[in-house]
């Protein structure tokens, strides 16, 4: 018998959604044969089976979130070899041996995370047990009520129930290394004594959003910057320049001149390129410039990166993101393309809006966000005039940058989109 456990599906990724099975136990697979779809916080990948063999066992069923390292199948390879008794029922993980309390007390883990529900925290937090000392009892290696119980000496308590306990709050670094807890949350009201409600659990993409978000509005004091662009010449311009195209599939979009009108300005900022670390008390500035634009997909808002914009022509740019975006809406990007970005654009000008103040893609400094582009009647050389105006916003982080440098920064970008041969100059 051979255990497969979730492999590493990237830097940060600690554990995934099933979202489909292609095999069941007693079924036979060939190597590299679809074993298993799960969703990360970040995409949804296909995983292959790593060998050829008769399906012993799989762990977990649809729905169901894994930690990095949990065992998803037992292959059968014909060794002989005994395993150790399971638990009756499809996908139920082996029962666990139970530690004696000596043995809980010994330290168990000292890195990567700690599995174990809300309520479990929340009663370690009360008892002052130290979750990384405590042996794990529970499926998937998570830590139960009952072990921190166990470890704590008290023994059985009443139980919690998890709805009504309140997730651990964010740390907030202060000081050299010293988190304290910034937060402390109320447990929400139940709102089915008011009317019919339904619940949906937060997973997958739309959990990683959720925590990014609350990480970067939490730890970064944000600032929103806005100005319009006019970029009437270069609408024009990206129309005759339609027709000149190499790939006749490409189409040159507005985002493209905005992601290299960025580019140029980061070269001449480069504290909107940069990260501050609160740990080590110093600012990263990046000498490189991959830029994220925020793509809108029935899982959720990702982000896919286009690397090295400062190389890239705009019809490369613009391939680039039809490439990105499509294949971010159909769940089959890599989880690498979602790495290693510098600096975020957001569109919601083509659903609608004139305007937004994004929130800083946590931990890069700045996102810049597009509103509706519209004509609009403005003032040249005393008279009025209808030009085809576009919305901006600048969100930073004020802790490394100020006010002036945004409006620099803006003022860039806005006379690279007003002039688009003075765009292509630059770049």
């Amino acid at each position: 018998m051979v255990d497969f456990k979730l492999p590493d599906l990237g830097e940060g990724i600690q554990e995934a959604e099933i979202l489909k099975w292609f095999v069941k136990a007693g079924d036979t697979i060939i190597e590299d044969d679809p074993l298993v779809e799960v969703e990360t916080d970040k995409a949804a990948v296909t995983i292959p089976s790593p060998r050829s063999g008769r399906i012993e066992r799989v762990f977990g069923a649809v729905g169901d979130s894994l930690a990095v390292g949990t065992v998803l199948v037992v292959f059968d390879v014909g060794d002989g070899e005994e395993r150790a008794p399971e638990v009756e029922g499809e996908g139920a993980p082996p029962e666990p041996r139970k530690p004696p309390v000596e043995a809980a007390r010994t330290p168990v883990r000292t890195d990567g995370p700690i599995p174990a529900a809300p309520a479990t925290r929340r009663l370690a937090r009360e008892l002052g047990v130290d979750l990384a000392r405590v042996v794990p009892t529970g499926p998937g290696g998570r830590i139960t009520r009952e072990d921190v119980q166990r470890f704590s000496g008290e023994g059985a308590r009443d139980p919690v129930p998890e709805e009504e306990t309140t997730p651990a709050a964010p740390p907030v670094v202060v000081g050299e290394g010293s988190p304290i807890p910034l937060l402390d949350l109320e447990p929400l009201p139940d709102f089915s004594e008011f009317g019919p409600v339904e619940k949906e659990p937060l997973r997958s993409i739309r959990r990683k959003v959720a925590r990014k978000m609350v990480t970067s509005m939490v730890l970064v004091p944000h600032v929103c910057h806005m100005d319009e662009a006019d970029v009437t010449d270069l609408e024009e311009a990206r129309r005759k320049q339609a027709d000149r195209m190499a790939d006749p599939n490409t189409r040159l979009t507005l985002m493209a001149f905005v992601i290299k009108a960025v580019t140029v300005a980061l070269k001449k900022f480069p504290v909107f390129n940069a990260s501050l670390d609160p740990f080590r008390g110093e600012v990263v500035y990046k000498k490189y410039y991959n830029i994220g634009f925020a793509a809108d997909t029935h899982r959720g808002l990702v982000v896919p990166v286009l690397k090295d914009t400062d190389r890239r022509s705009l019809e490369e740019i613009s391939r680039t993101i039809m490439d990105l975006a499509g294949r971010a809406r159909e769940g089959v990007i890599q989880a690498e393309e979602f790495r290693g970005g510098t600096f975020t654009v957001s569109n919601i000008g083509n659903l609608g809006g004139t305007g937004l103040a994004p929130t800083i893609n946590y931990p890069e400094a700045a996102i810049l966000g597009m509103g509706r582009m519209q004509e609009k009647p403005v003032v040249r050389d005393g008279e009025i005039v209808i030009r085809k105006m576009l919305p901006l916003s600048l969100a930073f982080d004020h802790r490394i940058a100020d006010g002036a440098d945004a409006a620099r920064f803006m003022n860039e970008v806005v006379e690279s989109l007003s002039d688009p041969m003075a765009l292509l100059m630059r770049v």
